[in-house]
């Protein structure tokens, strides 16, 4: 373990802090995986005497956010092709998701539940009209926007989990 002075414990405990604001920002639909990883390559340029990373650190947090993103970015839209769901469908959890995450962050005041509801709403409402507009039935369209409700929150929930792993990673790498 490292011997740190008073003034290098207060620097790694701020980054240890804001990578946890970072972390709760991922619940709220925005890139809190990747500013825990740039905080971390940052801490690591402008202090490289502290010897807190290796690049294989840093490395491995780059992977479990390119994970998570590329894995969020698709659940949607492969939850609603399992239930059934056309390529309108596809184009519609897409957009509704965004829609949905702006929405739920601004209409309902409850911090990160109202995100989560707004992005898997915004999902499933998107859905659900593309494939009213692309000619599928009442209850095809409503099958096509479960899916692809459940598919965003469970690729939002895993994006979550990368984010405690990157946490984790740097917390230990930080004192070890």
């Amino acid at each position: 373990m490292s011997e740190y002075s008073r003034k290098e414990y207060v620097y790694v405990t701020a980054q240890l802090v804001l990578n946890h604001v970072w972390l709760l920002l991922v619940a709220l639909g925005l890139p809190g995986n990747w500013l825990m990883v740039a905080t971390t390559g940052a801490l690591q340029w402008w202090r490289p005497d502290l010897e807190l990373f290796t690049m294989w650190t840093i490395g491995a947090t780059v992977v479990l956010a390119f994970i998570g993103e590329i894995v969020e970015f698709f659940s949607g839209v492969a939850g609603s092709k399992k239930a059934g769901g056309s390529g309108w469908g596809s184009v519609g959890t897409f957009i509704g998701a965004i829609v949905g995450a702006i929405c739920g962050t601004l209409f309902i005041p409850v911090p990160v539940l109202g995100s989560i509801l707004g992005v898997c709403l915004g999902a499933f409402a998107g859905a659900l009209l593309f494939e009213l507009i692309g000619g599928r039935t009442l209850k095809r369209s409503l099958k096509s926007g479960q899916g692809a409700a459940v598919g965003r929150f469970v690729g939002t929930i895993f994006k979550l989990g990368m984010g405690v792993m990157i946490w984790v990673i740097i917390a230990v790498a930080t004192f070890v």
